[in-house]
């Protein structure tokens, strides 16, 4: 019942998406944000070389859009997503701004990462590819697809991440300090999840391509 539960509301989620006009957003007037204010840490190209810090490049706009508006608070609310760096980061932005820059960053061409531990990685892939089943564990393929490149607008690329920042946010949605996941999905998977596993992914998932 569960599944079936589960697999109408993934079909409904698909028509919305399906549904939806192409993105669309000015690159242009983004590259002067993008060289005021997100280059120190993510890059021109969206393409961090500081291991917090994602990389952008490549990544769903629908995606990125949604994360910059989440990261601003509403009137009398706090933001869906808490953190102090960003929160300044997107203060002054405007709508059209966070569309603006999702469509540049998701313009930009990603480059690949690298795995790190062998050991890591093996149980990395087991677990990426196949799930925990004692732990009742999806497999993370099931949604990020089996090269991690996601699925548009509803699940994000996850291919060539930095391992550490891919480790800090599993961890921060295993703590509930993340909450801007759709539905709890990645608080319900990351709280089956223990250190070892969180970084065999993150290791993982920082090589696929």
């Amino acid at each position: 019942m569960k599944r079936t539960m589960a697999l109408a509301a993934l079909f409904a989620a698909f028509a919305a998406v399906a549904a939806e006009p192409p993105f669309r957003g000015d690159v242009a007037k983004a590259q002067v944000i993008v060289n005021q204010v997100c280059a120190a840490c993510h890059a021109a190209d969206g393409n961090s070389t500081i291991a917090l810090n994602p990389k952008l490049a490549g990544q769903f706009p629908e995606y990125l859009q949604k994360q910059l508006a989440n990261f601003k608070p509403g009137v009398g609310k706090k933001a869906e997503r808490e953190n102090a760096v960003m929160a300044g980061m997107v203060a002054n932005l405007t709508a059209e701004d966070t569309r603006n820059l999702a469509a540049y960053f998701a313009g930009q061409t990603a480059k690949p990462g690298a795995a790190k531990s062998k050991d890591l990685v093996a149980l990395g892939q087991k677990i990426y590819r196949g799930g925990i089943v004692n732990k009742n564990l999806p497999a993370c393929a099931s949604c990020h697809g089996p090269n991690g490149a996601g699925m548009p607008a509803l699940y994000p690329r996850l291919s060539g991440q930095h391992a550490e920042y891919v480790e800090a946010q599993l961890k921060a949605f295993r703590a509930g300090e993340r909450a801007n996941d759709t539905s709890s999905m990645m608080r319900g998977v990351a709280g089956k999840m223990s250190d070892r596993e969180i970084q065999a992914v993150s290791d993982y998932v920082a090589g696929l391509r």
